[in-house]
Formats: C-alpha cells, structure tokens, sequence
C-alpha cells in the first residue's frame, strides 16, 4: 500500500468548485481508497492504494465529475517529492529568505532544465524561478496575488498540468505524510 498526496487545482476558491473536504474524504472512501486524509479546503488529500499516482489521480478526477460536476485537474506527488522541495529550492540557500514569499508549482510531467527558457521568467522581474524536474520553485518579489507568473501562465507556456502551493503548505504537507 502506497500513501498518495493529490493535490487538487481550484477547488473552493473565489466560490468556484465549491466541494465539502468531509464529502470529498467520504466520496474517496467508497472508491475504495484507505486512510483518507485532507488538509485545508483547497485540496490537498492522502490517500493510501495500491496503484499507481498516475490511476489514482484518473480516478481522483472522474469521481469528483460524476459526484460534484466539477473537472478538476489532479496532481499526485510522493513524500519524495515534497522531500525534494527542501534538499532542492535554491532559494532557501538565500540569507534572510522569506518563506511567505516562496511557493512550489507542481507539475503534471517531469519537465527539463531548459524548459526554463519557455517560461520566459525575465519579463516577470523581479520574480524568480527555477525548474527541478516535476516542481517549478517560485520566488515572488512582492506575492503571489500580484503577479502574473501564475498557474494558467505556466500551464499555457509548457502544455502541462500544474498547481501552486506556498511554502507554508508543502511544509505541512511533508510533516503530514510522517504522520
């Protein structure tokens, strides 16, 4: 039995995609996933099967569509993934950081280095970035609200699935998956 993290893009934000975390724990428990866990009501779910991330995140989105009608794109990371955040943002390596301001985009497909240079990231100065494999890590000069190196940005840019989480959450997330 394999523990999953499925990370849920857009869900309960600006009254779009308006689902119930306590409805969406019991909906995976009657497909049959265990230890159902969420945290936040911005979709963030552990799960525990034996299948694959890639089956779980298909089943993950075909249910919320039959029972909720929301299409709801889906991204299921590992403990190693969010293991990776910490050994691997080169922001953290920056005197004085400032979590509030770090985030992690995670995405649908491992992407290249060089992928960096479709996203353009020097129009967005002073914001930064820098790709690792499945994870894009993002230092907003001001925030997160305020800029326009977003998740339907990169989306666009890259032809990928992708969902943003500050750095306050992939913290709890990891100390979650140890739990």
């Amino acid at each position: 039995m394999t523990t999953h993290l499925a990370l849920l893009r857009g869900i309960n934000v600006s009254g779009h995609n308006m689902m119930k975390m306590e409805a969406l724990k019991t909906m995976l428990e009657n497909i049959g996933f265990q230890n159902v866990r969420t945290y936040l009501q911005s979709g963030n779910v552990f799960v525990d099967s034996e299948e694959n991330a890639s089956k779980v995140g298909f089943k993950i989105k075909q249910e919320i569509f039959k029972v909720f009608g929301h299409d709801v794109p889906v991204v299921v990371i590992t403990k190693e993934d969010l293991e990776l955040c910490f050994a691997n943002n080169p922001f953290l390596k920056e005197k004085d950081i400032d979590t509030k301001k770090l985030y992690v985009a995670f995405i649908s497909i491992a992407l290249k280095k060089e992928n960096i240079n479709d996203l353009k990231i020097s129009q967005f100065k002073p914001d930064e970035a820098s790709i690792d494999e499945n994870k894009i890590f993002i230092k907003y000069a001001v925030g997160a609200g305020k800029t326009r190196f977003d998740q339907k940005y990169i989306e666009k840019k890259l032809n990928v699935t992708a969902t943003i989480r500050n750095w306050n959450t992939v913290t709890n997330l990891l100390n979650m998956y140890s739990e």
